[in-house]
């Protein structure tokens, strides 16, 4: 079985993630979307909530599976049984931070990072973006999936 970890925060999940891991799910036979617990990291929205809106976005899509973790990203693909990290990557900045990271990854294990461009009509998007407009009363429903909208 091929299987990705997609690690992130999802604060919140946006339409850019969305759109890695739909197509992430064409490339692997499952993505498992993995909610990185930091606790030095403020987050807007609470652990439970942002796991609650990624189980509502894919309660439909069976490949998907949605769970939370502590530590190294590699260590925890090891758990799960992942061999390949998944990465969305908007712009050449993206590619400069994941590039070293994907590098430290491949020095520390053997797990392979597979980077997906975004699509253009998403690659402006980020998590720092929504909260941004969240915080200045935006309208922030066309970032984000309709389990954001409803449930926050």
């Amino acid at each position: 079985m091929r299987r990705a970890l997609f690690p992130g925060s999802f604060d919140p999940i946006t339409l850019g993630h969305y759109d890695i891991i739909k197509r992430g799910i064409k490339l692997f036979d499952e993505v498992i979307v993995a909610i990185g617990v930091n606790s030095e990291k403020k987050y807007m929205f609470s652990l439970e909530e942002r796991k609650r809106f990624l189980e509502d976005t894919f309660k439909d899509e069976p490949k998907v599976k949605i769970v939370t973790y502590k530590g190294l990203t590699i260590d925890f693909c090891k758990v799960v049984d992942a061999q390949f990290i998944l990465r969305g990557l908007r712009n050449p900045a993206d590619f400069e931070f994941e590039k070293a990271i994907a590098h430290t990854n491949r020095k520390l294990s053997k797990i392979e990072t597979v980077f997906l461009l975004t699509a253009a009509r998403t690659s402006y998007i980020s998590s720092s973006i929504v909260r941004e407009v969240i915080r200045n009363n935006g309208d922030y429903t066309v970032l984000v999936p309709d389990s954001v909208r409803t449930n926050s």
